[in-house]
């Protein structure tokens, strides 16, 4: 059985993956891979091809363990892996929680790479594996610091691990959004209080999505930024240094920008 497998797939980035990655590769069943159980079972009835969903929480050791006996039992040729959970907190770091800060690690950094790493067994040559990343990836982020971070080294491990993948035949590559209106920023604004209140360019989830498979299926990058504008700012950032680049970021934020309709509505 070919399958696809798409992580935080109960809503935003992930959500959007699992309607539209068909348009680039066949298989004969999605796994949906979230906590909500709900919003998992709601994608059976948009998608073109069967969804199983499964409820799983990556913060939790378990479900490592629950996600390899199924691999183990089912025994499918995984075609497509999409890592898109994760979260982030912004805000001056006092704010954020250190239990916050650690989850941040273990859902954008450990999970990712368990995912990866259990996944790999099952995948033939010509498959493919995108790892949802971050335009912080490039630079240090004040009041996104943790967040940031982890989001470097996403960047970091999918570039090196193309490299070694290539002898199995398998493709890996980093996606770097810029600002996305999903709801990330019901989570990620809670400990906000105006340290982050500049929001250049806001970008639809399905934009990117559709841009991040056309990259990952037609083009040789490790790494693809949907939107001209953030790819400027990409190539501009790698040019400065990185104080500077910090400077301007904080003296942005004096301004506020955009901070209307930065979230979709999530489901429940």
């Amino acid at each position: 059985m070919k399958i696809a497998i798409v992580t935080g797939a109960s809503s935003g980035m992930g959500r959007e993956f699992v309607l539209q990655l068909t348009n680039y590769v066949q298989v004969d069943e999605i796994w949906a891979i979230a906590r909500r159980q709900a919003a998992l079972e709601s994608l059976k009835s948009e998608c073109a091809v069967p969804v199983r969903p499964i409820s799983l929480d990556l913060l939790d050791e378990n479900s490592f363990e629950d996600f390899q006996k199924l691999l183990e039992t089912e025994k499918p040729e995984i075609r497509l892996l999409v890592n898109a959970a994760g979260f982030g907190k912004f805000g001056y770091f006092e704010k954020v929680s250190i239990e916050d800060d650690c989850k941040m690690l273990d859902l954008n950094c450990k999970a990712l790479v368990v995912m990866t790493r259990l996944c790999i067994p099952y995948m033939p040559d010509s498959s493919h594996i995108l790892q949802l990343d971050s335009l912080s990836a490039f630079q240090p982020v004040p009041y996104i610091t943790t967040y940031g971070a982890t989001k470097a080294f996403v960047l970091s491990y999918s570039r090196a691990m193309n490299r070694e993948l290539k002898s199995k035949g398998i493709r890996m590559m980093a996606m770097n959004p810029g600002w996305v209106k999903t709801e990330f920023f019901n989570h990620a604004c809670q400990t906000n209080e105006g340290e982050v209140q500049y929001y250049d360019r806001l970008y639809d989830a399905d934009f990117c999505v559709a841009y991040g498979l056309k990259a990952l299926y037609k083009s040789k990058k490790d790494y693809a930024v949907p939107g001209f504008f953030t790819r400027m700012q990409v190539r501009l950032v790698k040019l400065l240094p990185h104080g500077m680049v910090m400077n301007t970021w904080l003296n942005q934020q004096k301004k506020a920008k955009n901070n209307d309709n930065l979230t979709v509505e999530g489901r429940k």
